[in-house]
């Protein structure tokens, strides 16, 4: 593991915010590695305001979206809410039906296609399903930017799209009444990096806009939003950091019922980013991987507690089996590469026609940073090789494939992540072409994990007051990462233990040459790390400073990410 040191800031500017702030020297430092150098932009990044969400009608065919839906309000038109599988998808839909249920209750209908039959994206029954129901309008969120045939279905039948999607776009775009994505090449909306709900929101936002309603009326919509942001890992910079911060604000206030279902379970005093990462996106994924992911939108969408809390517990059960499959899968493919002797090669491709479809995707990430390369993972579905593709930091997954679309039948998606489609014949020739073109454009660099240190600190700082500090730089994602640190001259007070149901973790006291401190620490996946810090060795660790909660008490905790000697 590679430790690199973020780059050194100019001193006078350190001072400068320092002093304006009445900051120490090192959250001073934290602060511009961000890009954060006056006390105006400090202000705007600590107390960010809901006025300072764009305009929405900034975005390309915005007014002709909300026009149309309008439109659609008025002749009391039947509109189908179609949005994909996962978490970013379910929440869009849920987003969507549930702001215009509030205008024309019985005529919004809403559509999950299934993983298995269907498949992702726009499908043709999902149009033929509007057609018997006399649909003349879908709004399609989280997919639909490579549905040209779909949607060219769809005018034949004069039925109307507007689409709402975040994914890489081609150079033809959907002749759609209105196709909402900011990194189209014409769109000109200042901020990029939204997630298919985040769209969906600007959406609603803009319809608040015209209906004469304020930012106010639709805040109680944020909770999931900030569950999209952070289970679709997007950046947690600008208008993101904005949505997803009044978002856990409304969680910790006034969750909705299908959310306070899950949250309650939780034993959690406060819900931060990690919980809707790491707890409430895997319980509402569960729902798309395993059965169907219209089970999460009726969550999100249901008012009865008690209702919620069954299909809470229905999704936490397919969760469950979740975890045991993409356990089995992950090591069926770890099996696979060693068989094939595959260790070392510029990238993962592995298949199995059995694996199930639903974890192929998290198996992909596991696989990932086990091997730290390019990873596809395949199964067979619909007569079709369907592949998952993850990627290291900082090299384009998206564009790699694009490099050998002469043996794909479809794929989409984005830098780090993308879905792929290919002929059972064409397997080994991607699999070869794939490889060639990761092993002539990788980084050598980008092959090894990094550890992106912010700074050096001392035990003596890390006090309740620096902790404070430190979590208003939340919520933490990309673009905005938990800040880490390195201290030297560290040792054990000599009683570090393996931990973990599979002895994988470890567990220790840390104290600092010359420091009365000590802190508890835990290392997650650092058994292997023992015998660096026995019988009281000096070492340096790299590490986040968190919260651990035990027995209704909350103290601060290192989570040590890696040690050196």
């Amino acid at each position: 593991m590679i430790w690199e040191l973020e780059k050194e800031q100019d001193k006078s500017k350190i001072k400068t915010l320092q002093d304006q702030l009445n900051v120490s020297k090192l959250v001073s430092t934290l602060l511009l590695n961000r890009g954060i150098d006056t006390f105006e932009k400090a202000k705007n990044f600590f107390r960010p305001s809901l006025s300072d969400l764009h305009d929405p009608f900034l975005m390309q065919d915005m007014q002709k979206a909300v026009d149309r839906i309008q439109e659609a309000i008025k002749g009391n038109e039947k509109i189908l809410v179609f949005g994909d599988y996962d978490v970013d998808g379910t929440t869009s839909v849920a987003l969507v039906s549930s702001f215009l249920n509030k205008h024309i209750r019985d005529t919004v209908l809403t559509y999950i296609p299934d993983r298995y039959s269907e498949g992702y994206g726009i499908s043709m029954k999902s149009i033929e399903f509007a057609e018997s129901n006399n649909i003349k309008l879908i709004i399609a969120l989280d997919c639909g930017i490579q549905a040209l045939d779909q949607v060219e279905y769809a005018r034949e039948k004069k039925i109307d799209f507007i689409i709402c999607d975040h994914h890489t776009p081609s150079n033809e775009i959907p002749k759609a009444i209105a196709v909402l994505n900011p990194l189209r090449e014409d769109c000109n909306y200042p901020y990029k990096a939204l997630c298919g709900c985040g769209i969906g929101f600007k959406l609603i936002q803009g319809l608040n806009t015209i209906i004469g309603n304020t930012i106010d009326d639709i805040k109680e919509y944020l909770d999931i939003v900030a569950l999209a942001i952070a289970a679709d890992i997007v950046a947690l910079t600008g208008e993101n950091r904005t949505l997803c911060y009044y978002g856990l604000e409304q969680i910790n206030k006034s969750p909705r019922s299908g959310l306070k279902a899950i949250i309650d379970t939780l034993e959690k005093e406060t819900i931060t980013i990690n919980e809707l990462s790491f707890y409430l996106g895997p319980r509402i994924n569960a729902a798309g991987r395993m059965d169907s992911g219209s089970l999460a939108v009726e969550l999100l969408t249901e008012e009865d507690l008690e209702k919620a809390i069954g299909l809470a517990e229905k999704l936490n059960q397919l969760n469950i089996e979740r975890r045991m499959l993409d356990k089995e899968t992950t090591q069926q493919a770890i099996d696979q590469i060693k068989k094939n002797k595959d260790e070392e090669t510029s990238a993962t491709v592995v298949y199995n026609p059995d694996w199930h479809k639903g974890v192929i995707g998290i198996a992909a990430s596991k696989l990932m940073e086990t091997y730290y390369r390019p990873t596809i993972v395949f199964t067979f579905s619909n007569d079709l090789l369907v592949g998952s593709a993850r990627s290291v930091n900082g090299y384009n997954v998206h564009t790699a494939i694009e490099k050998c679309k002469e043996f794909v039948v479809e794929f989409g998606g984005h830098k780090y992540a993308a879905g792929i489609k290919i002929n059972k014949t064409q397997l080994k020739n991607f699999k070869t072409k794939f490889q060639e073109v990761v092993s002539s454009t990788i980084d050598k660099s980008m092959t090894s994990k990094k550890v992106d240190l912010e700074g050096e600190i001392e035990l003596e700082e890390i006090t309740p007051k620096f902790y404070r500090i430190l979590k208003q730089f939340a919520p933490f994602g990309p673009g905005n990462k938990t800040p880490i640190f390195s201290a030297k001259n560290l040792r054990d007070t000599g009683y570090a233990k393996v931990v973990g149901k599979d002895n994988t973790h470890l567990k220790f006291n840390l104290t600092q040459q010359n420091s009365s401190k000590i802190y508890n620490a835990i290392g997650f996946g650092l058994a292997g790390k023992y015998p660096n810090i026995l019988n009281k060795k000096i070492f340096t660790a790299a590490f986040t400073v968190d919260e651990n909660y035990w027995k209704g008490r909350e103290s601060i905790q290192l989570k040590v990410i890696d040690i050196k000697n």
